[in-house]
């Protein structure tokens, strides 16, 4: 990194809230693998800090060119060794993909965002870059045959909607469909704080 270059270090409050309960359910899940891609990396926060906490990964961030300057920074500061500077990755861009292998990747508070069809894509694309039996891991709300888990949800969405018609929260079941033609079985479907759910897919073809 370039040590001329001005910080440009964001923050982000829901990084800070739920940083913990993820990590413990990545230091089980992630116990024996090596190399993960974290896709949409943000700010920076989530990939300093499970780094840290999980010495034995290598974590590789990604996210769109905007994000890089906040995503340099944490890395910057923190200095971590198997932490790895951001690639350019638009989930919808197929040759923006690593061409290397990963045996996890990890993805938190994208797929609302996302339209739905760079939900698809991401899965889509996702799935070739992993490893047979690799696992990706989805961290954020969902809805559940149509219905929200909760009012603070519901309200959630319409202001989402209200940001862009192209956001919302997604259906789990078609999450999970989605996955199943891609090649990933959703292997656990775990509640989390503040009416999150982490749900955990393993690469269980060759399909794609």
């Amino acid at each position: 990194m370039n040590p001329n270059k001005p910080l440009l270090k964001q923050f982000s409050a829901a990084c800070e809230r739920n940083r913990d309960p993820i990590l413990a359910q990545l230091s089980i899940h992630f116990s024996h693998t090596q190399r993960v891609l974290e896709i949409g990396s943000g700010t920076g926060q989530h990939a300093v800090y499970f780094a840290q906490h999980l010495p034995h990964l290598m974590w590789q961030t990604s996210d769109r060119i905007a994000y890089h300057p906040s995503i340099e920074a944490w890395l910057e500061e923190a200095k971590l060794r198997n932490v790895l500077p951001p690639l350019e990755l638009d989930v919808a861009q197929p040759d923006q993909w690593p061409t290397a292998s990963f045996d996890a990747a990890f993805t938190a508070n994208t797929c609302h965002i996302m339209a739905w069809e760079e939900v698809a894509q991401m899965l889509v694309h996702l799935a070739r870059c992993l490893e047979e039996l690799g696992l990706f891991v989805i961290y954020g709300p969902f809805k559940y045959s149509g219905a929200f888990t909760s009012d603070s949800n519901a309200d959630f969405d319409h202001s989402l909607r209200q940001q862009a018609s192209h956001m919302g929260i997604r259906d789990i079941e078609q999450i999970t469909l989605l996955a199943q033609d891609s090649g990933l079985t959703l292997l656990h479907d775990l509640d989390m704080p503040a009416n999150n759910r982490l749900l955990v897919f393993q690469k269980t073809t060759n399909k794609t």
